[in-house]
């Protein structure tokens, strides 16, 4: 069974729009800004024989504030800019509760059919609650990006907290290596 990694989308591989204190998508591929160090971090990981995946939520779809042809043009610069092994999307809002949308680890469990993945020996990073609590979940070490959002933490204690996205990938990469963290 394969070892992965699991990567939020905005706040992790790209930068989020802050508002009011919260994150939110870019509004198109065009306003993608990619965090300094990430493509090389993911490409380090693959190194390693890990798969990385993005899992993200994209409720402004069934919202009606984006269509689902922008965010899949959106998800497909990720896909390329990051060399991903793949990207699985809940476009649902809570109020579908569906098993896809995070908190859910629904598309960490679908992953792991897919690919074969041993979510035991795997990570999830994250910059909000819902990554961390959807990582449990499934069973995955977790990684926490804490960039001081106005939304209380309302999850399971984070196996390690960063600051940055680089240094949540720089956590797993020690840890993979046998490194004290």
């Amino acid at each position: 069974m394969r070892r992965a990694v699991f990567v939020d989308r905005d706040g992790v591989l790209n930068a989020a729009v802050v508002e009011n204190g919260r994150p939110h998508p870019p509004a198109s591929a065009a306003d993608l800004k990619f965090l300094a160090g990430v493509r090389e971090r993911v490409a380090e990981l693959k190194g390693l024989d890990f798969l990385v995946l993005c899992v993200t939520n994209q409720p402004d779809v069934a919202r009606g504030a984006a269509t689902r042809a922008e965010i899949d043009e959106i998800n497909a610069r990720v896909l390329a800019e990051m060399r991903l092994d793949d990207l699985l999307v809940c476009y649902h809002d809570d109020r579908d509760g569906c098993d896809c949308r995070k908190p859910r680890p629904g598309l960490l469990l679908e992953a792991a059919r897919r690919r074969g993945i041993d979510l035991g020996r795997s990570y999830m990073i994250g910059d909000r609650w819902k990554d961390v609590a959807c990582g449990a979940a499934a069973g995955c070490a977790t990684v926490f990006v804490d960039y001081g959002y106005a939304e209380p933490y309302q999850g399971p204690p984070p196996a390690h907290v960063s600051t940055t996205a680089a240094e949540a990938f720089e956590y797993v990469l020690a840890k993979e290596r046998g490194c004290e963290v």
